[in-house]
């Protein structure tokens, strides 16, 4: 199949520019996706046509809103043929992925497109005499998001979906790792009837990246930045965002634990573990990457996990006949096995795993992981989750919160208020009693703390981010003043 070829779009047309880029298929090796290089000037271009549209699709009504959004969700999903080629081309991932990935996003804009009526305001009581007071919510103006390529239709609509709900226009700079994934969802909202500015497409060459992003975040007319991927770019963009005086919403890495107290259901336990850990490859930023069991059920739960990612082999994706597929490319392989290969010569143990074949890379569980490896404290962003005994459960939540990340938890007990009082104690923006560190609904409040970023994405917490609040009076009586 030739490799597809993206443009930019600004200002409701396509746009090609002076130099591309390609992206690797990198199980085949061949071009997937041939895109336009963007240059920081024409970047610019899109938060200027952003800018022009701003006025008039912030006053729509939000009624008016919500249908168009409406109508994205419904172009998203008629492209999910589309969707699924250019993942599986793009980054290697399943089918399955790329549909999961699709159906929620789908939802996130359907749950945007509900909260068009949801942007509210208050009267405040005043102790001026015949002031009437309000809180309003307004929109902030252009908003700029970020997205990257390991859940790109996921994190690409909710860089868009929410600020539009709330009234703002929008610029989607895509990952340079799948372009043509996030070209698809600015096609179906402009094919929606959001195309004059309303929503925008910036792809650039990963060498231009520094550029192209900076002068976007120094645009006057960008109010707002999102920005999901790791935690070393993200600092760089809070320091220019904050040179500019921008708010940021950050989601960065991960490294979520996975406690299993001694009376938890140990079966339960496992699905969840091998879910969290080994989904999308274990690329998701809410990946188990350590599961911190009590001594007393430890023996017995690595033994049932073992058992369980046994039964999970890796295949090529296009294929369809493996749960795992390939990773993104070869430096994740270097990088997974490097964390293996320091926790083993220092004492831990290989329960499963092997060689990886190019891309195709195997499962792996490490038990008898310590804080002192790296397997502890690095984000592995890759198929391997370590095992680390803890003595009880005061252990359990300390190890826990030995990371510089906060983002999603998970702990595992038959006792219910054992597991909320436990929970509590986690310091992470998410987590999840009995249930696998990696779980995002469209209308959940989805973010993290420390390392793993700050602000909220998803519903009525993605209005506070994307709005203004403002405080308006009317004064009804004759004024009283002291001069």
């Amino acid at each position: 199949m030739p490799a597809s070829s993206v443009p930019l779009f600004i200002g409701g047309t396509t746009r090609t520019t002076g130099s591309q880029f390609d992206r690797i298929n990198p199980v085949t090796g061949r071009v997937a996706t041939t895109a336009a290089a963007a240059s920081p000037e024409e970047a610019a271009e899109a938060c200027d046509a952003a800018a022009a549209a701003l006025p008039a699709w912030s006053a729509l009504g939000p009624n008016a809103r919500r249908a168009k959004l409406m109508a994205a969700a419904a172009a998203m999903d008629a492209r999910a043929a589309d969707f699924v080629d250019a993942m599986m081309t793009e980054i290697g991932a399943t089918e399955g992925w790329a549909r999961f990935n699709l159906m929620l996003a789908v939802g996130m804009v359907r749950e945007a497109a509900a909260l068009t009526t949801q942007i509210s305001g208050e009267v405040i009581p005043s102790d001026k005499p015949g002031c009437i007071a309000m809180a309003l919510r307004e929109p902030a103006g252009v908003v700029l998001g970020i997205a990257p390529w390991n859940a790109p239709i996921i994190l690409g609509t909710r860089a868009i979906a929410v600020p539009l709900a709330c009234g703002n226009t929008v610029v989607l700079k895509a990952s340079e790792q799948c372009p043509r994934t996030h070209a698809l969802i600015i096609d179906a909202f402009a094919e929606a009837g959001l195309g004059d500015g309303v929503v925008n497409l910036v792809t650039n060459a990963p060498a231009d990246a520094g550029e192209v992003v900076g002068a976007m975040i120094d645009h006057p007319a960008v109010r707002r930045v999102n920005f999901t991927g790791s935690t070393a770019v993200g600092r760089i963009i809070a320091r220019r965002c904050a040179d500019n005086l921008k708010p940021a919403l950050l989601e960065l890495g991960g490294k979520a634990p996975l406690i299993v107290l001694e009376d938890a259901d140990l079966d339960e336990a496992v699905k969840a573990a091998a879910f969290g850990a080994f989904m999308n490859q274990g690329q998701i930023c809410m990946s188990t990457e350590r599961i911190i069991v009590v001594d007393a059920v430890a023996d017995a739960f690595a033994d049932k996990l073992a058992a369980k990612v046994a039964t999970m082999p890796v295949g090529d994706p296009r294929e369809g006949k493996t749960p795992l597929g390939a990773v993104v490319d070869q430096k994740t392989v270097d990088h997974v096995r490097a964390l293996i290969d320091d926790a083993l010569a220092a004492g831990a143990r290989q329960l499963n795993g092997g060689a990886a074949d190019g891309v195709l890379m195997p499962a792996h569980v490490i038990d008898g992981v310590t804080p002192a490896m790296k397997l502890f404290r690095d984000e592995s962003f890759g198929p391997v989750v370590g095992i680390i005994r803890a003595a009880d459960e005061a252990e359990a939540i300390r190890l826990a919160n030995d990371t510089e990340y906060g983002l999603s938890a998970a702990v595992f007990t038959r006792d219910a208020a054992r597991g909320l009082r436990v929970a509590r104690q986690i310091k992470s923006g998410i987590c999840h009693v009995n249930g696998p560190t990696v779980h995002d609904e469209a209308q959940m409040p989805f973010g993290g703390v420390k390392a793993s970023g700050y602000g909220r994405f998803g519903g009525r917490a993605g209005i506070d981010a994307f709005t203004e609040l403002r405080w308006i009076t009317i004064e009804t009586q004759p004024g009283h003043y002291p001069i």
